[in-house]
């Protein structure tokens, strides 16, 4: 809802759009998956970062005085926290998104230096190749009805 009033006092400019980072919606408790299917055409940036929940019976969304590796909501390397991150590159290219994947790294445990290592290939293998033609396409071309007709034997 914020975002919409955000729009709404921008009068819905076209260049108003979203740097989606999907560690924040784990943070905040809220559907990433279905934020992209909501504002796709607003998503103009993309940070590729990863976090985990996990509250328990003394601490939930808010960490108050807790360092960030006793939080229950904290930033983790990518692949080490709770963001499908398949989900969301498929999501991403179903709608035509074509900016920059940007790995942001912050974890409470791994050095920085680990999280450079293992973030550059994790986006690379997440990204997907578009499919030029349907996967059903396999003569490689449209059919005609003369064609059809002749390799059923009908003519």
């Amino acid at each position: 809802i914020s975002f919409e009033q955000f729009l709404d006092a921008l009068d819905h400019h076209p260049q108003a759009g979203i740097n989606y980072d999907p560690s924040h919606f784990i943070l905040q408790q809220l559907d990433y998956l279905q934020f992209i299917d909501i504002y796709h055409e607003r998503i103009f940036a993309f940070h590729v970062k990863d976090a985990e929940f996990n509250p328990d019976g003394r601490q939930g969304v808010y960490g108050g005085y807790a360092g960030w590796k006793e939080r229950a909501g904290r930033f983790r390397s990518l692949g080490d926290g709770q963001v499908d991150f398949k989900g969301i590159f498929s999501k991403l290219t179903q709608y035509g998104y074509d900016s920059w994947a940007v790995l942001e790294w912050e974890c409470c445990i791994k050095s920085a230096e680990q999280g450079a290592r293992e973030g550059a290939p994790f986006i690379r293998e997440h990204l997907i190749e578009v499919a030029t033609k349907a996967f059903d396409d396999f003569a490689g071309g449209e059919s005609d009805q003369a064609s059809n007709r002749r390799l059923l034997g009908l003519d």
